[in-house]
């Protein structure tokens, strides 16, 4: 007679659709409780790429969310600093097929308090205006000239050049708003284009794999198509995550690099790159990818002094000279990636002497 132990294990790749149950029930359940903004932004995040992808859940696959739906007016009254928060995830709630109507009356309770005119950042500003618009309440709570400044902003390619986290995020989710995260042509001019190119450039470098998700998300949704070594970076990751049922591991993990890579992968009709999300509090784990090798060149350029070119192939032996191969590998995977390289290098040099 054999031994013969059955492991009920979960299939190790799943489609979104496949997880998406898992998903919704680890977010609202297993891994915080909603009187933390932390779950909030979590959800508001999840909810957002299910919303925006295509999704259509059942009641069942929303259940976890109904006592947190039915209490939104009680919460937006007493927290309208959470009010985007607030409103993202009941208008996702609805429009993903929770019944209920209820985020009408609510968008027009925050626009008649103005709380949109509480915003100093022009890109909360956009949000706001978004997600109040998708019940019909009207952009005249913001100024007429937000759409000026946000393509102002996004118009200047120098301002990506450099390694700037806050305006890099900026520069993706103001796209996401132009184009009604892809629902709409955003219109993005050569300028703006150039910018999520240079962006991604950087992105790659420092194997930022949230950022470089976002990146090809954007472009797509700006009607063009992101770099193919880009996209191989993203679902390499993607397909790399351990997702682990654990109740003691901290919450601090990659979570938000999980999802965006996942929405980056449907973008790309690459939706079959996910691990399965196991019953409980899950942990989301990102492999070890390819070298970095921003902070490096950066050294590695500074150290050439006022022999520093802007000039990328008058530049590019001494570099990868300075370079470990690890280092170097990834810097030039990164040049082949984008055909706007050395337009990119010429101000990553800063080869202006003062």
């Amino acid at each position: 007679m054999s031994n013969i132990v059955a492991l009920n294990a979960p299939p190790r790749r799943q489609r979104l659709c496949d997880r998406t149950s898992a998903l919704v029930d680890c977010f609202a359940r297993q891994r915080r409780i909603p009187d933390d903004v932390f779950w909030l932004k979590e959800n508001a995040e999840l909810l957002n790429i299910l919303e925006c992808t295509g999704r259509s859940l059942s009641e069942a696959d929303l259940e976890p969310h109904l006592t947190f739906y039915h209490q939104l007016p009680d919460r937006i009254s007493f927290f309208p600093q959470y009010y985007r928060f607030l409103l993202s995830i009941g208008l996702d709630l609805e429009d993903l097929g929770l019944p209920g109507t209820q985020m009408e009356r609510l968008c027009a309770w925050v626009g008649t308090q103005k709380l949109a005119e509480a915003e100093l950042s022009d890109l909360q500003r956009a949000e706001s205006r978004r997600l109040l618009a998708r019940r019909g309440v009207g952009s005249g709570l913001v100024d007429t000239h937000l759409d000026d400044r946000l393509r102002a902003f996004i118009n200047r390619p120098e301002t990506f050049a450099l390694p700037n986290k806050k305006a890099a995020y900026e520069l993706t989710h103001i796209v996401f708003y132009l184009s009604e995260y892809g629902r709409s042509d955003p219109q993005l001019d050569a300028h703006a284009l150039m910018s999520l190119e240079y962006t991604g450039i950087l992105a790659h470098l420092e194997q930022n794999m949230d950022l470089l998700a976002e990146v090809c998300v954007a472009i797509r949704q700006a009607g063009r198509l992101p770099s193919p070594i880009w996209e191989d970076a993203v679902r390499a990751n993607l397909s790399g995550f351990s997702i682990v049922a654990d109740d003691q591991m901290a919450l601090t993990d990659h979570y938000h690099e999980y999802l965006v890579s996942t929405w980056a992968m449907v973008a790309a009709g690459a939706d079959d790159t996910g691990s399965a999300v196991p019953v409980g509090r899950c942990v989301f784990v990102q492999p070890d990818g390819a070298a970095p090798v921003l902070r490096a060149m950066s050294a590695a350029l500074m150290s050439f002094g006022q022999t520093r070119s802007a000039d990328w192939e008058q530049m590019q032996s001494g570099v990868l000279d300075m370079l470990d191969e690890e280092s170097a590998l990834t810097l030039q995977t990164t040049v082949a990636s984008s055909p706007l390289f050395g337009n990119f290098f010429e101000i990553f040099a800063r080869a202006t002497q003062l």
